[in-house]
């Protein structure tokens, strides 16, 4: 493996995922892992991913009116618990879109072990929630008024709506850094507003786990990747 331009390879990889190709993130962050000490497998699966790229080549962010929302931005959020076999933490995600096209994502390994898919869920949420209130103090600063409107969060799992609006259920996760619990704070002040959306309708369910053919292509569909 000395030879073989693996880094490289995932860095160009890297680029795309955070450019233009939210579809690729989970994959790139799972190969990026091993860019210290590679094997055949891990070659394999990078050429498999260019195999993918090269087959959705004409595949590009789409931006149009989403006749069923008249939010400004919408972000999603989601995880996949205890999904890395090897430290046992789970993938956190979010997407941010603007009428039908992604304009903001992340796939990334949480920094903690969770104990269940409520804390993963819940973790992922304040990613999320920070990326949406920086949206917020950005879309102040050219000029347009958020001050009476909240913005809304999804969220797949119940469980992490609950312990976001509802204080007595802290005592089940107070094990957490206090720096997560300033989602709850701000839901509070009804600036951010968080809403559960149907698994089958989470764009950001492709940036936390591999899933099957038809499940990508309704995520890309999601997402505004078009060919």
């Amino acid at each position: 493996m000395r030879s073989v331009p693996y880094i490289h390879a995932v860095g160009s990889l890297l680029y795309l995922a955070v450019s233009t190709r939210p579809d690729i993130a989970y994959a790139v962050g799972v190969l990026a892992r091993f860019n210290a000490n590679p094997g055949k497998p891990h070659w394999a699966a990078v050429k498999h991913l260019f195999r993918y790229l090269k087959g959705t080549i004409d595949f590009k962010l789409t931006y149009s009116p989403d006749p069923s929302s008249s939010e400004i931005f919408t972000t999603f959020t989601d995880a996949d618990f205890a999904g890395d076999p090897d430290t046992g933490r789970s993938t956190g995600s979010y997407v941010v879109k603007i009428g039908t096209g992604a304009i903001s994502w992340r796939s990334k390994l949480q920094s903690v072990v969770t104990h269940s898919t409520t804390e993963a869920e819940y973790i992922a949420a304040c990613s999320g929630g920070q990326e949406a209130m920086w949206l917020r103090s950005l879309f102040t600063e050219l000029g347009l008024d958020l001050s009476t409107t909240s913005s809304p969060l999804l969220i797949d799992n119940m469980s992490s709506i609950n312990v976001a609006k509802n204080p007595e259920h802290h005592g089940r996760m107070k094990h957490l850094d206090i720096k997560h619990f300033w989602l709850r704070e701000v839901v509070n002040e009804g600036v951010l507003r968080v809403i559960h959306c149907p698994t089958a309708l989470m764009p950001a369910d492709l940036l936390t786990k591999a899933l099957p053919i038809a499940k990508v292509q309704a995520c890309c569909e999601m997402l505004g990747l078009r060919g």
